[in-house]
């Protein structure tokens, strides 16, 4: 296929609408159920590329879970834990495969901002990703291939609508891009920077040990930004996105947001948390939303009387702001990447409060001592990468 017609583009005004290549070539995807439009594809080929970049970086099965051209989350197929699978509402389901752990991840790391998520995937779907997928309300998928039954399960999702993409893996776009902006046409290299270890080798702090799995999750979080709409930075741990803070003109804002994320993530694993009784039959949607307020300033939203009764089985107890900030300060090991430098210390004390051991940025701010000192103070390793990653 060398062109495809879409409905619309980002808006419904704006027609007509296509993908196309532009040398006459054949379109390295084919559409084999649904019918993905002018966004759709946009996070899918983002998420396309984020994803096999992870796989090349760390050998791992890799899926991305991307909403408006950034991803809500991402990680590679680590297994879970059993209070992973609490959190992530699969402990119901039979031993899941690599991939689909992934997805499982990469959905979970913030499930109100994946809720109509487009998915990708480094690897060939298999049913044990598919069987996931089919729970969630997703807008579509994009992978290399699909098994058989795999494919049956998905074609059956969205009374039959949902949009499956099936890619070339060996595809590989011109050096050269370009897009149009008010009827002018930017021509740029193409970022096709390889990102790998020795990009932390450059460690400016006093402590220098980043131990192997710290470096995996400060390449993830790189990779990550690479695709993510700036000013961004992600907050990674085992092997998985926690917070991505994304599209924000301050970058403090970014690790504001970013860590707020990853602080509901570790909240989240709470026992108090763990053991909130919901009533029988509620949409998922509705009890992710309903755990968000609950351990968020907002709880009297979901605590009041006449509210409550449609949402637990028996009303929680108020999960303090001191018992929060008790459970937060236990959490460590947390990494963190930015696509460009930190001006100010503010982003290092913030970053601080979510755990945050390791980071890598680009440095080069007139204020790096400024930073370099405030991470001395908490004990923290960072390296200066001295690449930027921007995205627009």
């Amino acid at each position: 296929m060398k062109d495809l017609q879409l409905k619309y583009g980002c808006n419904p005004n704006q027609k007509p609408s296509r993908i196309f290549m532009s040398d006459g070539s054949d379109l390295p995807l084919e559409v084999l159920n649904g019918r993905p439009g002018y966004i759709n594809f946009l996070d899918a080929l983002n998420g396309w590329q984020l994803v096999s970049g992870l796989k090349k970086a760390t050998g791992l099965p890799a899926a991305a879970s991307f909403k408006h051209v950034s991803p809500a989350g991402a990680a590679v197929g680590l297994p879970l834990t059993d209070v992973l699978k609490k959190i992530y509402f699969v402990d119901d389901m039979d031993e899941l495969s690599p991939l689909a752990c992934a997805y499982v991840r990469a959905r979970g790391a913030d499930r109100m901002s994946s809720f109509g998520d487009f998915i990708s995937l480094s690897d060939v779907c298999d049913a044990s990703t598919a069987s996931v997928i089919k729970r969630e309300v997703s807008d579509g998928v994009i992978a290399p291939g699909y098994t058989d039954e795999a494919l049956a399960i998905l074609k059956k999702k969205k009374k039959g609508n949902y949009t499956v993409i099936k890619i070339d893996p060996d595809y590989r776009p011109a050096p050269i891009e370009h897009k149009d902006v008010f009827g002018v046409t930017f021509e740029q290299g193409r970022n096709d920077l390889d990102i790998n270890e020795s990009l932390l080798d450059n460690v400016v702090t006093e402590n220098k040990d980043i131990p192997e799995s710290a470096k995996r999750d400060l390449i993830i979080s790189l990779i990550t930004l690479k695709y993510t709409q700036s000013n961004s930075v992600c907050f990674v741990k085992d092997g998985q996105a926690i917070g991505v803070g994304a599209g924000q003109q301050s970058r403090v804002h970014c690790v504001r947001l970013a860590g707020s994320k990853a602080d509901n993530w570790m909240l989240r694993q709470n026992p108090k948390v763990l053991d909130l009784q919901f009533v029988d039959g509620i949409h998922r949607p509705d009890r992710d939303n309903a755990i968000d307020v609950y351990i968020g300033d907002e709880y009297e939203d979901v605590l009041r009387d006449g509210v409550w009764q449609n949402i637990f089985k028996v009303k929680p107890d108020v999960f303090t702001k001191e018992e929060k900030r008790a459970w937060l300060d236990r959490q460590t090991g947390v990494s963190l990447g930015s696509d460009a430098f930190f001006p100010f210390s503010d982003n290092i004390e913030r970053a601080h409060k979510s755990g945050v051991q390791y980071i890598a940025e680009p440095g080069g701010s007139v204020r790096d001592d400024a930073v370099i000192d405030c991470c001395n103070r908490y004990g923290m390793a960072m390296a200066f990468t001295g690449i930027r990653l921007f995205h627009h």
